[in-house]
């Protein structure tokens, strides 16, 4: 079995190997980026100046939605989005009508 002190020398000696492999395959991409900026005839202000507009539509919630429907005995609300929750549901199959439940 390997010595401690061999392991640490090994890695010591991989974590060097390893900052100077990211090293230059930052300078790669630095180069390419250059390159690409000379051929397009960017200039970092061009960079700058772009700028990203939000998405649109992308499924995040813009926020609380009202209650459209509640349950007066027990105070649970269904906003109408999703699926419908247990309460409505069971009071549903026990006859009531959905209008009943509007606020």
């Amino acid at each position: 079995m390997a010595e401690l002190k061999d392991l640490v020398a090994q890695r010591a000696a991989l974590d060097k190997q390893i900052a100077e492999a990211q090293r230059e395959s930052r300078e790669r991409a630095i180069a390419q980026i250059h390159a690409l900026m000379a051929e397009h005839g960017l200039t970092m202000a061009d960079l700058a100046a772009r700028k990203t507009k939000p998405r649109v539509g992308s499924g995040t919630s813009k926020g609380k939605v009202p209650a459209k429907y509640r349950n007066k005995a027990t105070g649970e609300a269904w906003s109408g989005r999703g699926l419908q929750p247990r309460w409505l549901k069971a009071a549903l199959a026990g006859g009531k009508k959905l209008a009943d439940f509007a606020v």
